[in-house]
């Protein structure tokens, strides 16, 4: 398989196809390709030798074979090495089996020994015919899917690893350092020749936990290539012309600054001067904003819409579901329209959920210029959507989007005046605070700001652990919450393989709290009009309407006073099947106080802002990611009153919970710190899944531990900067190896 251009799909084998399908398209790919663990072949081990619970390789003579029918269909089959006898036991055989097992044959067997009241057992032992010498290495196991066999994959393995150019990339000057940290002399050559076929008196462990010296080069070489593409992206970009934006004295800005209702913490103010000097700048920006839930990102985005526009350019600001979009536009209008109107420029909204009239209205304005600042979903990104200046692209929870949609948006810029293409600047922002080591690593291309500060009046959070059999006590909860005039949240997971039943989950939920809530009252009616509600039409499945005394309440006071009185209590649902319409209907009654609780899928994970909201519950927490929790949990407590969490879990039939999930639980109960509940999040899950591999589909790193190979991380950063400077060519090779194509990832 040489270095080449790709087959064409159609001409693949199914075994090329299914090497394309892991990746290995390239004879380095297949030398990079590392075993998952390694069989030792190298040694026969006599039965009487052998420990139980130990894995051996045996060789003796089949003496008896039978297939029996108790407690299972099972072919049993008896090995006698001379020093003792062992029952091998398949559940699942073939005519072959049987036939390489015969009564004579000698074979050679490898598993795991078992004792019991019948003897010694081996459960689907490997076996071939005896005979032949050893191998004098150890037998790599690798990565594969069902089409590829071992024997296949060693065999294109060892091919690859064979023509694969593997001569030094890294410059003499850094090889000392880099022996140093590695703690060897290993070249790529040497650690790849070893690793794929290492001896047998090597440490397993040493091999396993990637601490020998040959997986430490590995890992420094693969830290390397991320470091200088990284690198190489960012000094592209720096390269690039982008619009120089500057607030003008007077200017939007500054008038925004003046009529907004609170006063910017010291955090707001210090990013926002980073994004300014960045916009001022003649090359594009590529910053991160993060910070905690409710630290205040969507002012410090306004902001730096204003600057764009008060400079004569649009700015388009992309969030990933239309509930968040929604509330980014409501804010955005609220501060900006009235200032924007005496401009003649407007904020513009695009969905794709819009009817065609009102879409078509809002393309003319994004394609005139008169919408100043535009708004939406990935709607935004789509080939109809024309910007006439677009400057400022800013995209809010950005680990939500793919890199194609990013760089979709960032595609948006027309070329300028003297007809070099130009980029808009880019501002992405997350509410998943990211760990030193890990932005030090998978965004060491992007400039990074962090609002490290709450504004003041967020009141701390209360999260209690409770078992599903305490579910009456929290409906209790609930209950007296309500009557207190506060809000709830009741959210239900989401379960990917089942969209049926995640929604039977909520909907199910959903009637047993109505009822629960409403138990002294008329039987739950699931049909009942909320045409009377403010801003909704008719809306089919979302339980009670109050009666004619509390229908008018339209202040939460009056609204608590009619739930102390015994009124029924609104309960909600909201799910993703649910129309758009419905969806704001419900939203609306919740935000305006006229819901008292909200069941709901986690469709309200971000950008839902409810002061008034004081419990949220979370039902099957256990299947949540601790981020995600985490997120849920900042919905809450943003008002004055004591505000709490309830994470509801549902231990396994019989058993406990396992060992992750109590980890999340248990970090989310001790600590409010967004920045902690990440470090612990990267310490659970790994770089690859707390990233969604840079939401690429392709892990950035298949070899190195950030948790552990901080130093390896500290060598690449200096010598990746050495390197580009004083090697270009050698750096350029370097990534090729070791990224191919996915260095085009770290554009976006």
């Amino acid at each position: 398989m040489p270095d080449a251009q790709p087959t064409p799909a159609q001409a693949l084998s199914a075994p090329q196809k299914a090497l394309h399908k892991l990746g290995l398209t390239r004879d380095i790919d297949l030398a990079l390709h590392l075993p998952l663990r390694y069989e030792d072949e190298t040694r026969v081990v006599r039965l009487t030798d052998a420990r139980d619970g130990q894995t051996v390789q045996v060789e003796g003579t089949v003496t008896h074979q039978e297939i029996t029918m108790r407690p299972r269909r099972q072919l049993l089959v008896t090995l006698d090495d001379g020093s003792d006898t062992c029952t091998l036991r398949f559940f699942s055989f073939y005519p072959s089996h049987q036939k390489a097992l015969a009564v004579g044959a000698r074979v050679r067997v490898r598993g795991e020994i078992r004792g019991g009241f019948m003897g010694r057992t081996m459960m689907h032992p490997a076996f071939h015919a005896a005979g032949g010498e050893l191998p004098d290495a150890l037998t790599p196991v690798y990565p594969t899917s069902a089409q590829l066999p071992q024997a296949y994959l060693r065999k294109v393995v060892a091919s690859g690893l064979a023509r694969a150019d593997l001569s030094e990339t890294i410059p003499p000057e850094l090889l000392g350092s880099l022996q140093r940290v590695v703690h060897g002399t290993w070249t790529l050559r040497d650690a790849l020749l070893y690793l794929h076929h290492p001896g047998p008196d090597v440490s397993l462990d040493a091999l396993e936990d990637r601490s020998h010296p040959a997986w430490q080069r590995l890992k420094a070489e693969e830290l390397l290539a991320q470091q200088l593409s990284q690198l190489t992206a960012k000094r592209e970009r720096d390269a690039l012309r982008a619009p120089v934006l500057r607030t003008a004295p007077g200017g939007l800005h500054e008038q925004l600054l003046a009529v907004l209702p609170f006063a910017l913490t010291g955090a707001q103010r210090r990013v926002g001067e980073e994004i300014a000097r960045d916009l001022a700048r003649p090359v594009p920006m590529h910053r991160l904003l993060q910070g905690d839930v409710g630290s205040g990102k969507t002012v410090v985005a306004a902001l730096a819409a204003a600057i764009a526009i008060d400079s004569g350019w649009q700015c388009a600001l992309m969030a990933p579901t239309e509930i968040l979009a929604e509330q980014h536009f409501a804010k955005l209008i609220g501060w900006l329209e009235p200032l924007l109107a005496p401009l003649g420029k407007r904020v513009a909204w695009l969905t794709g959920s819009q009817k065609k009239k009102q879409r078509t209205e809002m393309l003319a304005l994004i394609a005139s210029g008169e919408a100043a600042l535009v708004v939406g979903t990935h709607a935004v990104i789509q080939d109809q959507v024309v910007f006439q200046n677009l400057a400022l692209a800013i995209i809010d929870e950005q680990h939500r989007f793919g890199v194609a949609q990013r760089l979709a948006l960032r595609s948006k810029m027309t070329e300028g005046d003297d007809g070099q293409s130009r980029e808009p600047h880019l501002l992405m922002m997350s509410a998943t605070p990211i760990p030193r080591t890990l932005a030090m690593s998978y965004y060491a291309d992007l400039d990074v700001s962090t609002i490290d500060e709450l504004p003041p009046g967020r009141t701390p959070i209360v999260t209690k652990v409770v078992s599903d059999q305490r579910r009456h006590e929290v409906i209790e909860r609930i209950r007296a919450q309500v009557a207190q005039g506060r809000q709830v949240y009741w959210v239900c997971p989401l379960i990917e393989e089942s969209e049926a039943l995640d929604l039977s989950n909520a909907t199910e939920t959903h009637a047993e709290l109505s009822a629960a809530l409403n138990s002294s009252h008329a039987p739950f009616r699931r049909d009942v009009s909320l045409s009377k509600a403010p801003e909704g039409p008719a809306l089919p499945v979302q339980g009670r309407v109050p009666p004619p005394s509390a229908e008018g309440a339209r202040e939460r006071g009056e609204a608590a006073s009619a739930a102390q009185g015994g009124a029924p209590v609104l309960v909600g649902l909201l799910h993703s099947r649910m129309p758009v319409a419905e969806k704001k209907a419900v939203m609306s009654l919740f935000t305006s106080g006229h819901m008292g609780v909200l069941v709901s899928t986690t469709v309200i994970e971000v950008g839902v802002d409810v002061p008034n909201a004081s419990l949220m519950v979370i039902e099957h927490a256990e299947r949540f990611g601790l981020s995600q929790l985490h997120q849920l949990r900042g919905r809450v407590g943003r008002g004055a009153a004591a505000s709490a969490c309830v994470l509801l879990y549902t231990p396994p039939d019989g058993g406990r919970l396992g060992e992750t999930a109590r980890e999340r639980l248990k970090a989310m109960a001790e600590t409010n710190d967004g920045f902690e509940i990440a470090r612990r999040d990267l310490e659970i899950r790994g770089p690859g899944e707390f990233m969604g591999s840079r939401q690429s589909g392709a892990a950035m790193l298949r070899f190195a531990d950030l948790a552990t190979d901080g130093h390896l991380l500290d060598w690449a950063r200096t010598a990746a900067a050495q390197m580009l400077q004083r090697h270009p060519g050698a750096a350029e090779r370097h990534i090729a190896r070791w990224l191919g194509s996915k260095a085009e990832y770290l554009k976006a």
